[in-house]
């Protein structure tokens, strides 16, 4: 080594602030221990992170050396745990880890900061021990916690004179960790703070997860007729880095006690005038006839063309339903129980109808039950469902309506029958009992079960994927309407298949 180079390190080693350093080639070699890094940033709620301490140069000989915190900006016991340990190197043991504990808290703070230091032992001699140049580490603690945004809910509200108090709704949203602190003030308009309403200015606390308070402001009721009056109240500056949205202000209207009572009887007589359109059912036959002869029920300014076609189509049948009791008859058991048998005069006609059609045509009856039967019995629940798709917020009713009238279908429709025709027959002592063979009918409800499993899966699948909008109906335009193109594919296929099989055109397996 050069007498320039070695100067050069004599230089450093004489100062007291750095630590010593060894020349390359000196035979003074020592145990080097210091911090894997000069610096770390951790989050609030990491809880306990590991820091890396290496020992290099001299590893034959066992060292210890003492870590301890030391505080910044974060204070010890609030931001973090203190750690003042001391740890031990045995020979050839060249990394050490030390765990140290983040105090997470629900207050926003800006991002604080405390210190790791290495020392050496007071009985170490330090001629086989010294500490490297990252003897210091720096721990950076990053916020986690969010305050929120406040806002007004509503940017206006309508209260009467004789409210007593105008009761203003206060939301805290995007965060809600700590105790804020919300000033508010009130801004004059043709109400006048003192004489309409009490007014000035306060503030208001949200405790730690706190997302909703009322500010109530004092109205006046001073017995005197005006007109509408209106004021401000404002939102202005809010505590602990929180923020304000986007309603800050919300306008307050106070309306005359007799003007108000004016408009409600208005309403009111507006409400009753209607009353007869508002009727979900009639009371007499002769209201029920009335309304069958007249297009749209009687309300012939608002009728379309399409109204006046389903009249013409449908006028047959409305003149026989009219004979319905009225539902508020006897609280509604007449029209509820003509009603059924009315659906069931229908049912019939319907299966009389396609059979003959089917005959007159050669359909095989398994087919004509399948297709023409089957439509015209289900149409109904088709255009229910459609209601209850559009009326409701769930597809809950408009699944269910169409699952629950298969299950009647299924389980009335044949238990009922099935249990009938067995006591008549036992009844009449028939020598084999009530027997019917299978038909083709096996291979058809396999292919039913089978395509009503894959409507199902496509339903479940609808709600939990987003490529569907994550909704059993409607959802993204590409996906809705290939969800209903499946779906009417899945009938062609059943309606097609039954059909080849009927025919022989395909072998059922059983």
């Amino acid at each position: 080594m050069s007498n320039q180079v070695r100067q050069v390190y004599d230089a450093i080693n004489e100062e007291k602030e750095l630590p010593n350093i060894t020349y390359p080639d000196s035979d003074e070699a020592k145990s080097i221990i210091e911090f894997h890094a000069s610096s770390a940033a951790v989050m609030e709620n990491i809880g306990t992170f590991k820091v890396l301490i290496c020992r290099h140069g001299k590893l034959s000989n066992t060292v210890k050396v003492r870590v301890e915190t030391i505080d910044g900006s974060a204070v010890e016991g609030e931001d973090y745990q203190a750690v003042n340990e001391v740890l031990t190197f045995e020979p050839m043991e060249t990394e050490k880890e030390i765990g140290v504990t983040i105090v997470d808290d629900n207050q926003w703070e800006p991002d604080e900061e405390f210190f790791l230091k290495l020392s050496l032992l007071a009985a170490d001699d330090g001629h086989d021990l010294k500490l490297g140049r990252t003897s210091i580490m720096e721990i950076t603690i990053l916020n986690d916690d969010e305050p929120g945004t406040f806002q007004f809910e509503k940017r206006g509200i309508l209260v009467k004179e004789s409210i007593g108090n105008a009761q203003l709704s206060i939301i805290r949203q995007n965060g809600a960790d700590g105790d804020v602190t919300v000033k508010w003030r009130t801004v004059d308009k043709t109400a006048i703070s003192g004489k309409d309403y009490i007014g000035g200015e306060g503030e208001i606390e949200f405790k730690h997860g706190e997302t909703q308070r009322t500010l109530n402001i004092a109205i006046i009721d001073d017995m005197e007729y005006e007109k509408d009056e209106n004021f401000e109240v404002e939102l202005y500056e809010v505590s602990s880095n929180a923020k304000l949205g986007k309603i800050t202000k919300t306008a307050i209207t106070i309306t005359n006690d007799d003007e108000f009572n004016g408009v409600m009887n208005k309403l009111m007589l507006m409400t009753n005038a209607n009353v007869d359109e508002l009727r979900v059912h009639n009371e007499t036959w002769a209201q029920q006839f009335k309304d069958a002869m007249v297009v749209n029920g009687g309300d012939i300014e608002n009728a379309s063309t399409g109204d006046y076609i389903m009249h013409f189509l449908t006028f047959g049948y409305k003149l026989i339903f009219a004979l319905i009791p009225p539902p508020g008859l006897l609280g509604g058991w007449p029209c509820f129980v003509v009603s059924l048998i009315m659906i069931g005069l229908i049912v019939i006609v319907v299966g009389d109808l396609a059979e003959i059609f089917g005959c007159l045509i050669g359909l095989h009856a398994d087919i004509t039950a399948i297709t023409f039967v089957a439509l015209g019995t289900s149409l109904p629940d088709t255009f229910a469902s459609k209601i209850a798709a559009v009326s409701e917020k769930s597809a809950d009713n408009a699944i269910g309506n169409v699952t629950g009238s298969n299950s009647v279908n299924v389980f009335m429709g044949l238990g009922i029958p099935w249990m009938i025709a067995s006591i008549y027959h036992a009844a009449i002592g028939t020598p084999e009992g009530f027997h019917v063979e299978a038909g083709t009918l096996s291979f058809s409800v396999l292919v039913y079960t089978c395509c009503a499993l894959l409507a199902l899966s496509l339903i479940i699948a609808r709600r939990f994927l987003p490529i569907f909008g994550n909704s059993e109906l409607g959802g993204p335009t590409v996906s809705k309407w290939v969800s209903s193109a499946f779906f009417i594919s899945l009938w062609f296929l059943y309606i097609i298949l039954s059909i080849l099989q009927s025919y022989d055109v395909i072998k059922s397996p059983f």
